[in-house]
């Protein structure tokens, strides 16, 4: 029998990011941890991310993040996809969080229960 498995891109920081690690291992899962703060996922991993929750880049971006506005950004500007995708991952604070993978399914964990949508 296989490990049940899910991968978190995760801050340590965020209430909603440790709640939705506790519920993986609450529910038997191995969890692998990608701290993107501090190894920001690559352009690639971020439009892979997108295609798994069936969102545009835009849905990802924290926009009432301080960093968002000291930008003078706006999901609205005239920015195709590779742009803000190359923006999210120089940038990855402004990345939403936490984002939980389980197979091919992916959720974005506010609020952390959101994850168990992935536990069927």
């Amino acid at each position: 029998m296989t490990a049940k498995q899910a991968r978190i891109y995760h801050n340590p920081m965020c209430s909603k990011s440790r709640g939705a690690l506790t519920l993986l291992h609450a529910n038997g899962y191995e969890v692998e941890e990608i701290r993107y703060l501090e190894t920001p996922p690559n352009t690639e991993e971020l439009d892979r991310l997108c295609q798994l929750l069936n969102c545009q880049v835009t849905d990802i971006i924290r926009t009432n993040e301080v960093l968002f506005q000291a930008m003078g950004l706006n999901v609205n500007d005239e920015r195709d996809h590779q742009a803000w995708l190359e923006i999210l991952s120089n940038h990855p604070k402004l990345i939403q969080r936490p984002i939980v993978v389980i197979g091919e399914r992916a959720v974005i964990a506010r609020p952390s229960e959101t994850v168990t949508q992935l536990f069927s």
